[in-house]
């Protein structure tokens, strides 16, 4: 994600193993089934995701009624257990009026965000199941974590947002580190169109409406998965034989529009050109949406960001969140408090780009950035390995972590480190990493003690010292 663009555009391992003792409530017998844990063990969000449980596919059946912006539908989640379970929790907001494990009824107390599900069995270890959940709502009129995340109008919806968005319109294991598949239908009345993640499968029209059904290939983390129901420009191709599919609201004024497909026709380039550096794009389609509506934030959903509408020359904001598709979806953090590897990286690949077409270094835009802050500006108070919830998208989290990157490139060297670069997402992909992670890779990587460099440049409130052990001579 972006920072705000009211602001931006003025200025142009394994998670079991992290969150271990989040996946069941604390019991000493270990032969008595318990209840798994309400959260997945991020002290950020606490109710984010749960114990217990590891999803491996999510299979979404919704009907949206624009007009009425009222959502109903069935989900069936894939899951296996990884703890002997009474009872376990997914995360929603909607109100549900059933839920089935493998087909028997299942128990399911619901407060706000939580349904606590009580299977007629309890689940053992190891063992794969399936849950299917009923439901019906307007999302717009729920809120979680003091978020009214909703995005919607008579005309369009679009499901975008981070770090919450699933349960607005799902039930879901929602935290980065439960990646899943994605098998997304949405039905809305005939002459309405609907973009999600992935490939579309099919469109099938009934008396009811048309039934968009869309499918992702590789697995991706719950807040990543969107759709847009609207009308949509939908345009489709194959550019260096990547297939790829860009969608423009039609609540937009003609110049508006025109604009918007041409800056998501920008989409298959520089995609090659950012694998140039980053390896082989990840996934098996790329794309872009942009919505009518008023917002003032892009996300990078996997495979598909959204925008909003910023004219046709906006080439950084489509970059920052086409390099999300490496550092984010691909490689999600492992906790929130990790989100400068994200955004500190995809706005390092801004400067990246642009010093690629014309404009100046990366070095000379990170320095220009250091030098025009005081020592004396808030900017260098946060902490960027744990800025606090309140914090993960705060100016510093990408331009302080853009200038950590470059910084560390003047430190270890081209080569190095773009062999860091190239092994983190090699080794990390499909998967989860932590700051402390990519630092321990990059001291290996490099043969380099760079302990005093992390320290200055992600851990210390204070803006770093002009030396060279912090890549600033």
């Amino acid at each position: 994600m972006p920072r705000n663009l009211a602001r931006s555009l003025a200025v142009a391992v394994s998670l079991p193993l992290l969150f271990s003792g989040a996946y069941a409530a604390a019991s000493d017998d270990r032969s008595a089934p318990a209840p798994g844990a309400s959260g997945i063990g991020d002290p950020y969000w606490p109710l984010d995701g749960n114990g217990g449980i590891d999803v491996a596919a999510y299979k979404i059946k919704n009907r949206y009624d624009v007009k009425g912006q009222a959502l109903k539908g069935t989900t069936r989640i894939t899951l296996t257990a990884t703890a002997d379970l009474s009872r376990f929790n997914l995360d929603f907001l909607l109100r549900v009026s059933s839920v089935r494990v493998d087909g028997v009824a299942a128990e399911v107390d619901q407060t706000r965000h939580e349904l606590a599900i009580t299977p007629a069995t309890p689940l053992t270890a190891g063992s794969s199941h399936t849950v299917t959940v009923k439901y019906a709502g307007h999302p717009g009129t729920h809120r979680y974590a003091g978020e009214e995340n909703w995005l919607a109008n008579d005309r369009e919806a679009v499901a975008m947002n981070q770090p919450h968005m699933a349960t607005w319109w799902f039930p879901a294991n929602d935290h980065p580190s439960d990646k899943a598949l994605f098998d997304i239908s949405t039905t809305v009345p005939t002459g309405r169109e609907v973009i999600a993640n992935g490939n579309l499968v099919s469109k099938k029209k009934s008396k009811g409406g048309t039934t968009w059904r869309w499918r992702a290939d590789e697995p991706m983390s719950s807040y990543l998965a969107f759709f847009a129901a609207g009308d949509f420009t939908i345009q489709k191709g194959t550019s260096n034989g990547l297939p790829w599919i860009n969608a423009v609201s039609r609540q937009l004024s003609a110049g508006e529009q025109k604009a918007s497909l041409k800056l998501l026709g920008r989409t298959p380039g520089i995609v090659h050109a950012l694998a140039g550096d980053l390896g082989d794009y990840p996934f098996s389609v790329t794309g872009g949406l942009t919505t009518g509506l008023s917002v003032f934030f892009a996300l990078e959903n996997q495979t598909r960001p959204t925008y909003p509408s910023v004219g046709a020359d906006n080439v950084s904001l489509v970059v920052h969140e086409l390099a999300h598709q490496w550092f984010g979806d691909d490689v999600a953090v492992a906790r929130w408090r990790d989100i400068w590897l994200n955004e500190g990286a995809a706005t390092f690949m801004e400067w990246r780009y642009a010093e690629q077409h014309g404009a100046k270094p990366a070095a000379d835009t990170m320095r220009a950035r250091y030098d025009g802050i005081p020592a004396s500006d808030s900017f260098w108070q946060l902490s960027l390995a744990d800025p606090g919830a309140a914090h993960i998208f705060d100016e510093p989290i990408y331009d302080r972590g853009g200038m950590a990157l470059q910084a560390l490139r003047n430190r270890i060297g081209e080569e190095k480190f773009w062999l860091l670069i190239r092994t983190w997402l090699d080794t990390k992909s499909g998967g989860n990493g932590t700051s402390e992670e990519f630092e321990a890779l990059a001291a290996e990587v490099s043969g380099q003690d760079l302990t005093g460099f992390f320290t200055a440049w992600l851990r210390t409130p204070a803006k770093p010292a002009a030396t060279a052990d912090n890549g600033l001579a």
